[in-house]
């Protein structure tokens, strides 16, 4: 994908971090852990994971996400690396992720590095998007780029939990948690939360668009889906979310 805007992403949808601070109730409490925050976007739970841990670092394969959160929380430890080859062994206590493994398209891949990075007993605790997910704005996208013969391919892996569940006992790890669950999820900016939304998480596509194709593409999307997800006064993206909690 298209490197990410920073500041879109944190003035438009610091949602994704608020719903985040959910999981920190399954982090334990110990000061003399080390805790890694895979995904960790500009770093809003990076710090509320240093109440947790001593040792916290974050790491993101966006260079723009890591450079706003070193200037954001500079008394932090951040790294820009991939997901699939993450340079540590049996390093961390925890690790934690909140709303990134739906951009990862190989769990099982993903799942061999996080067991790689963890210590005997470590603990995983993550949430990303479920199957189902924004289901409602992906079609209309869909829909809406085939008015236009631009053929959309979507990029987001929206697992089930049993599928996931599959995943983590052949990587060996011990379920604790696996589940998945609605949530409607408000957009801010009124009228614009829905195109905001879209120039965020659909950017890749957007970007190989004349800015005219661009604009008719969204307002067909905004037409589609207004019955279902517009309230009268915001967007309410059809977001489902997966939840797992692991040991090894």
């Amino acid at each position: 994908m298209s490197e990410w805007n920073a500041v879109l992403y944190d003035s438009k949808h610091d949602f994704v971090a608020e719903y985040g601070k959910g999981l920190l109730e399954f982090v334990p409490e110990n000061k003399n852990q080390s805790i890694l925050d895979l995904g960790c976007g500009t770093g809003t739970l990076t710090v509320q994971l240093s109440n947790f841990a001593d040792i916290v670092i974050g790491v993101d394969s966006s260079a723009s996400m890591i450079a706003k959160a070193k200037k954001q929380y500079s008394n932090m430890q951040f790294v820009v690396c991939d997901a699939l080859a993450l340079p540590f062994e049996k390093r961390f206590d925890v690790v934690f992720s909140n709303a990134v493994f739906h951009w990862i398209a190989d769990y099982d891949a993903l799942l061999k590095q996080i067991h790689k990075v963890l210590k005997p007993n470590g603990l995983l605790v993550c949430e990303f998007g479920a199957n189902g997910n924004i289901a409602t704005i992906e079609n209309a996208f869909i829909d809406a780029c085939r008015d236009f013969e631009y053929e959309y391919k979507p990029r987001f892996n929206f697992s089930t939990s049993g599928r996931f569940a599959d995943l983590l006992v052949k990587n060996d790890f011990v379920i604790d948690k696996v589940y998945d669950y609605a949530r409607p999820t408000p957009l801010k900016d009124n009228e614009r939360g829905l195109a905001n939304w879209m120039k965020q998480f659909f950017a890749s596509d957007l970007e190989m668009m004349l800015e005219k194709m661009q604009n008719e593409i969204i307002k067909k999307v905004e037409d589609s889906t207004k019955e279902s997800l517009w309230n009268g006064n915001e967007w309410i993206a059809d977001y489902r979310r997966l939840r797992a909690i692991a040991h090894i």
